[in-house]
């Protein structure tokens, strides 16, 4: 905060009471007519950390005017130095984020929950801050003032003791924008994404009910569909019943029970059906956090029996208690293991504040709400996909879970939707895979964008899952994601936009480019960028491997055109230039040179350099060990003189393409120990 500037405030209170404060940083305190107000900042771990603390006098036995419920808290920041650009994260509805890239701070929009700040000799990462009982977010200031919201949606209050900002700053926004969320992580008690544990189904292929039938699911679609993923062997080993399958009415959930009509039977005995005639082996259920989107039922049988666990907010909603709710839902996931339902996807997680509105402070009932759902998803061993939750009170009160949907919903018809869904996931990751691994939604494969949106999930480090209608799954769309038995050949992290994309519209200025890594070899970390051009003209683009911060560090790199099937060399910080078709894309894996040659594993997989799993080498010999068989790959710039797979002599079906050698191998499940000896 500058020094030589003010700081300034503005209370709202009951009956449209208003309080206008300033005061020098120097003192950060306000003290006039029975309010004070102080606002601090200190230095912890390498990070700004500001507080605000207000206080109202109140009268005995006479009738106060405290704050109101909305948006009574504003504090004007002053700032020693502004910054070149700016990229608010800001929430456009109550679910999710996507970025505002703009030069001030006058134009941040409202709802802005992060920041990332480019100075010229540095970069920033500005968040808000959610405290126990309010939550902080930006909005516009001026152009030397940060302008930060507080809110508790709870009206009466007369006390605010809570953290206000965290600012960190770097020499690179990555080491900026994790050095805040280690930091919040810490203070909220939660885990960062490297701690948390994806559940096995997750790193399978899946199948969602939603954009095949919406809320007409039923037994007999789920098992049509089941029976066609079977015939055309496609390895989908997961199933999602969406919206549709419970008991309501009026948007009310009545019961825990499965809909009669279209679920007659319960679900074990179709579960069990479709798992024994083919190889799906997890199923799970869709639902919203108060139970349904409405809340439960009043004086239904499902309110009586749950009513200890639940909560009866002055707005007239019956949801699950953030104080006593875990017994709601360990009663529910019981039930549902009962019916060997194995995991749950659960929707309006971001609805806490509309809940509990004049009943409880919003991050005290999101933190109630996040936990009571994680410990009664014990009975599911922790199995939840997180969603419609990108709200900072509620990414920062979940213990455990791991997977947290990262954008809104796919859309299957809607005009320019692959564009807007893509930017959501690119930018959104930048800090939301700091604590989570990121969902990047379900896709049609059967679409006009279906592989734009294949090779994005294939790069997107997190589930991948389908939701095609009966007879539309086009099994060649996901082939290159995945092993033969449907395991995803998932990247290390979250796609990330490289740093000189960060700050500039991918929409109106170019192309979109993103990098991830992955394990390669034993010990080794392989990388790629994929370049996305989303306007409606050819454009120029350049990347360079050094914008991969994470991959294997090494002078020289490989880099391997994936569908123009060509190789060529990059030193580290060396431009590849290329251009791209308006709304076309391209994907490049990116290897570190190797003495003798570099595998490339599977070629017929976006991310195939994850298959290999061992590679060893001396001076003329290459050992490389693929996870299964298929057509293989390497890259050298020597001719081999003998190459066998396993025990097979291929010398003589070896294909060369410059310095892109491959041999066309039998698709199988077995692994292929691939000798090369120059």
């Amino acid at each position: 905060m500058a020094k030589k500037k003010k700081i300034r405030c503005q209370i709202h209170c009951q009956k449209d009471r208003k309080i206008d404060a300033e005061f020098s940083p120097d003192t950060g305190i306000y003290e006039k007519d029975g309010v004070c107000i102080e606002v601090r900042e200190q230095v912890t771990e390498g990070c700004r950390f500001g507080e605000i603390r207000l206080n109202m006098k109140n009268e005995s036995c006479r009738e106060n005017f405290n704050l109101r419920m909305e948006k009574p808290v504003k504090v004007y920041l002053p700032t020693v130095e502004c910054p070149e650009k700016i990229t608010a994260m800001y929430l456009f509805n109550e679910w999710w984020t996507r970025p505002a890239y703009v030069n001030g701070f006058q134009d941040i929009p409202e709802f802005t929950q992060v920041a990332f700040f480019k100075y010229k000799d540095r970069f920033a990462c500005f968040v808000p801050m959610v405290g126990r009982e309010f939550k902080a977010y930006m909005t516009g200031g001026t152009e030397t003032e940060i302008c930060l919201e507080m809110t508790s949606y709870l009206g009466g209050q007369r006390e605010v003791e809570e953290p206000l900002y965290l600012l960190t700053e770097a020499s690179t926004l990555e080491e900026a924008v994790h050095r805040a969320f280690t930091w919040l992580a810490e203070y909220k008690g939660i885990r960062m994404r490297e701690k948390r544990r994806i559940p096995e189904m997750f790193r399978y292929l899946g199948w969602c009910s939603w954009d095949a039938f919406y809320r007409e699911v039923s037994e007999e679609n789920i098992r049509q569909k089941a029976e066609e993923l079977t015939e055309k062997n496609v390895p989908v080993r997961w199933m999602i019943i969406d919206d549709g399958w419970l008991s309501v009415q009026d948007e009310l959930l009545t019961d825990f029970a499965p809909d009669k009509e279209k679920f007659p039977n319960g679900f074990k005995d179709m579960i069990r059906d479709i798992k024994a005639k083919g190889d799906i082996r997890w199923f799970g259920v869709w639902h919203a956090l108060g139970g349904y989107w409405g809340g439960i039922q009043k004086e239904s049988s499902l309110d009586w029996k749950e009513y200890p666990y639940l909560y009866r907010t002055v707005n007239g909603k019956v949801v699950p208690s953030p104080q006593s709710g875990e017994r709601f839902y360990r009663d529910w996931y019981r039930e549902l293991r009962r019916e060997e339902i194995d995991f749950v996807k659960v929707d309006g997680q971001s609805a806490v504040p509309y809940y509990f509105e004049n009943c409880l402070p919003v991050s005290e009932a999101a933190r109630g709400m996040n936990q009571a759902l994680e410990s009664g998803a014990s009975y599911m061993d922790g199995a939840i996909i997180n969603c419609m939750g990108m709200a900072m009170e509620s990414i920062l009160a979940r213990p455990t879970s791991a997977i947290s949907r990262n954008s809104d919903d796919f859309v299957p018809n809607k005009e320019n939707g692959f564009a807007e869904h893509l930017l959501q996931n690119t930018y959104n990751a930048v800090y939301h895979n700091e604590l989570y691994c990121c969902d990047w939604d379900m896709f049609w494969t059967k679409h006009e964008d279906s592989v734009k949106h294949s090779l994005l999930r294939a790069i997107s480090g997190g589930p991948v899952y389908v939701s095609d209608k009966i007879g539309d799954t086009e099994p060649d769309v996901l082939k290159p994601l995945m092993y033969s038995d449907g395991r995803i050949l998932m990247m290390e992290r979250s796609a990330k936009p490289t740093e000189d994309c960060i700050f500039s519209n991918p929409m109106e200025n170019g192309v979109l480019k993103l990098h991830n890594v992955g394990s390669w070899g034993q010990s080794s970390k392989g990388g790629g960028i994929a370049a996305y051009n989303l306007t409606g003209k050819r454009q120029s683009y350049a990347f360079r491997p050094a914008e991969i911060p994470d991959i294997e560090a090494a002078d020289t790199y490989w880099v391997y055109d994936f569908f123009g099937k060509k190789v060529f060399l990059l030193d580290r910080n060396e431009n590849y230039e290329g251009t791209l078709e308006a709304d076309r894309f391209a994907w490049f894996v990116i290897l570190p040179k190797n003495k003798t040659g570099s595998c490339l594993g599977l070629l017929n997989k976006y991310a195939g350099f994850m298959a290999v799993e061992s590679m060893q080498e001396n001076k003329d010999t290459l050992l490389a060990v693929v996870a299964e068989s298929g057509p293989v790959g390497w890259i050298s710039e020597r001719e081999p003189q003998k190459v066998t797979a396993g025990t097979v002599d291929v010398t003589g079906k070896v294909l060369r393409d410059g310095n892109l050698y491959s041999v066309i191998l039998p698709e199988t499940f077995s692994k292929t120990v691939l000798s090369i000896v120059w």
